[in-house]
């Protein structure tokens, strides 16, 4: 008869648990409208201003695509940015006219794009007081990827902010740089930024190690 482990605790050598995909049910459990199935009575999605939220509203839309150049049609996406002042808030509350995490994902229909109803964010003070240009942090999983992506979708009319931003500064080539920048549209009269995300190859999109 096998004998009790009655080691503490604290002196048990415990493994990190393994990664996994996202999986094909990630989209059925955090993305039910994408997945085509009735949404909760609170749902986090992608609506994440109302008209009323102080701010400009904007649009923010994109693609994700792998390193052959093919769209992937089934990624999630969780976004969080700060309010128009440039803070952050700590609750969710559907109530209010504007929450700072959202979620959103591509699909099969309208041309796999990925879609967020905000406002543009104020700029956030980094650690070192230094302020950072307006941006919105995006987490991505999706088929193959064992850990889970963080970029940032920083945009096009805020270059002067951008230069100085001493987090995108960091990233030495312009080039790179140009992956996390967002191009201004105007659609029938309303402000839409895009940022279409590559997950490899020429392009590849600047992740963060944070």
């Amino acid at each position: 008869m096998k004998q009790p482990n009655t080691q503490p605790a604290s002196e048990l050598m415990l493994h990190e648990t393994a990664s996994q995909t996202a999986g094909p049910y990630v989209h059925i459990g955090l993305a039910l409208a994408a997945a085509g199935n009735p949404t909760r009575d609170e749902e986090i999605w992608n609506e994440m201003a109302r008209p009323e939220a102080e701010g400009e509203p904007i649009e923010v839309v994109g693609t994700v695509v792998d390193g052959n150049g093919d769209l992937v049609r089934d990624a999630f996406l969780e976004a969080w940015q700060a309010d128009a002042k440039g803070e952050y808030q700590r609750e969710y509350d559907l109530k209010k006219p504007f929450n700072g995490f959202g979620r959103t994902a591509t699909t099969f229909d309208h041309g796999s794009e990925w879609s967020l109803k905000t406002i543009k964010p104020g700029p956030v003070a980094h650690a070192s007081g230094q302020p950072q240009a307006p941006h919105i942090n995006l987490t991505l999983f999706a088929r193959g990827i064992n850990i889970h992506l963080q970029t940032r979708l920083y945009f096009e009319d805020e270059a002067e902010a951008n230069a100085q931003c001493p987090v995108l500064s960091r990233i030495e080539s312009p080039a790179r740089r140009q992956t996390l920048i967002a191009r201004r549209e105007e659609v029938e009269g309303k402000v839409r930024y895009r940022l279409d995300i590559r997950l490899q190859g020429e392009g590849e999109t600047v992740f963060f190690d944070f």
